[in-house]
């Protein structure tokens, strides 16, 4: 097992995903961890796609990726990684995601077709992840 991640963390995003399409959605996913280390997804944050092509890519609004940095360094759950939508095709790491990758060793969950992925963020590329579902932690809820 690589990570685990709760119930509710799965339900949102694929609630996200349904609204946004056929745009992709974006956002956090905050919880308990290291970059590159097992960790626990305990929140998915929406945010923003501020692409000028959001049927076909994403960008996270730079507005909220500086909020959750802060909040990190403030006490607040960690930033693990980040999360989109294909409203088609599969849940893997597209060309486009790809030529994004920057080594910095975070999660990617991708949604789609009704099933969601997780990657990590290895710099060449993405490497598949497993995951555990495991129940609600009261504690990290904000």
């Amino acid at each position: 097992m690589d990570i685990e991640v709760t119930s509710g963390v799965l339900v949102t995003l694929q609630a996200e995903a349904d609204r946004a399409a056929p745009e992709e959605c974006c956002g956090l996913l905050l919880g308990r961890g290291e970059p590159g280390r097992e960790g626990r997804i305990a929140q998915a944050v929406p945010a923003a796609n501020v692409s000028d092509e959001p049927s076909l890519r994403f960008e996270i609004d730079p507005a909220a990726l500086l909020s959750a940095h802060k909040a990190a360094r403030a006490g607040g759950p960690q930033v693990l990684g980040y999360y989109h939508s294909h409203p088609v095709g599969h849940p893997v790491p597209s060309a486009t995601d790809c030529e994004h990758s920057t080594g910095d060793l975070r999660i990617w969950a991708i949604i789609a077709g009704g099933r969601v992925a997780f990657w990590r963020d290895s710099g060449n590329g993405f490497r598949e992840l497993t995951f555990r579902m495991v129940g609600e932690d009261h504690a990290e809820q904000s």
